[in-house]
């Protein structure tokens, strides 16, 4: 079992820059990947960014390539979504998810999840 805990979220303006954080209990990662998801009201989940431990092999969805970065610190068994020129649209709570073998590219590829964690970009 692996307890998933984000952190981070919070209100900024439009242009500003956040840093999600996730840590992961319960078992090392070194085979897994980690994936953010967010989830807007009335919208369906859709993944953001994801990582695999082993290669730092690393996805973007279109939405955010070159304004987030996911990396890992493997000895604190954490990942980051680092977030600049936040829009509006970016507006969702944000998943940690960790898959434990691959990346993976929906939800259901996904076995532990967080909590979630608010981010509100305000105009």
């Amino acid at each position: 079992q692996v307890l998933v805990v984000e952190s981070g979220g919070g209100l900024v303006q439009a242009g500003g820059s956040l840093r999600l954080s996730c840590a992961a209990f319960g078992r090392t990662l070194s085979s897994a990947a980690t994936g953010w998801f967010r989830q807007a009201p009335a919208k369906e989940r859709e993944i953001v960014a994801a990582i695999k431990w082993s290669a730092g092999s690393t996805y973007y969805a279109d939405s955010v390539k070159g304004r987030f970065t996911i990396s890992r610190d493997n000895a604190k068994n954490t990942v980051y979504l680092q977030m600049n020129s936040l829009k509006p649209e970016d507006t969702a709570v944000y998943y940690c998810a960790v898959r434990n073998y691959g990346l993976g590219y929906s939800s259901s590829d996904y076995n532990y999840w967080g909590q979630g964690t608010q981010v509100t970009v305000s105009s």
